[in-house]
């Protein structure tokens, strides 16, 4: 499938290649996705897990973002979600064996916005690419994280020198909270972004899981706080 450029406007009326950032760890498919979207007109950064992907696509965000989610480092939708708490706005297209409804309703509550079962044909990819970039604004860039460092493959937040060790549940709330800083979470928002879908979690579960991060935010001397919303929910301050 070959279609136009892609290109988005640029300062003096120049135009630049859209960038896309891909998170494969198969090298093969890797090599097959690059080649392919440069072949489009994208401006392709690869790399091949997760921690990778957020030190590389943290610092200089991409227009858009391929993820697979099995990666030997990390699970894609925990990369997802540390790229959305350093302020990655960009679009997100995940990568996945795993077609089940349950599957894909993780992916949409970790922060992606589109879904793609291997194997899937790279006219499909480009396509639903394309789609997205149209309703997003790439030009938009970072927002200020506030400090918080959060890694995929560690499961652990970072302040400076001082490190903190998470739970894969902890990660995905305090994920969830830094990337809307400042918002009040309704406490089924926080349920969908940390549990599985269908899980049972009981109230008294969630603020549990609360006053463990406040502990663990105090340990990195993080300088924001998990303020509560009575009968609402949580936010970061």
């Amino acid at each position: 499938m070959r279609t136009r450029p892609a290109h988005a406007p640029g300062s003096m009326g120049r135009v630049r290649a859209i960038q896309v950032g891909i998170c494969e760890d198969d090298p093969g498919l890797r090599s097959v996705l690059t080649r392919a979207l440069a072949d489009e007109g994208f401006a392709v950064r690869a790399v091949a897990g997760g921690r990778l992907a957020v030190q590389e696509f943290s610092s200089s965000p991409p227009d858009l973002l391929v993820l697979d989610i099995g990666l030997p480092d990390a699970d894609g939708r925990d990369v997802c979600q540390a790229l959305r708490a350093h302020g990655v706005g960009a679009p997100v297209i995940f990568l996945t064996a795993a077609g089940d409804l349950s599957d894909r309703l993780s992916g949409f509550h970790a922060g992606g916005d589109d879904y793609l079962v291997k194997p899937f044909a790279l006219a499909e990819l480009i396509v639903r690419m394309r789609a997205l970039l149209k309703r997003a604004d790439i030009d938009g860039g970072p927002a200020e994280p506030g400090g918080l460092e959060l890694d995929p493959a560690t499961h652990g937040v970072r302040v400076g020198d001082r490190v903190e060790p998470l739970t894969p549940t902890e990660f995905r709330l305090l994920a969830a909270l830094v990337a809307r800083r400042g918002e009040v979470l309704r406490r089924h928002e926080l349920v969908s972004a940390a549990w599985p879908h269908g899980a049972i979690v009981h109230a008294n579960t969630l603020d549990a899981y609360i006053v463990r991060l406040r502990r663990k935010l105090r340990a990195v001397d993080a300088g924001s706080e998990i303020a509560t919303a009575r009968g609402v929910g949580y936010s970061l301050r």
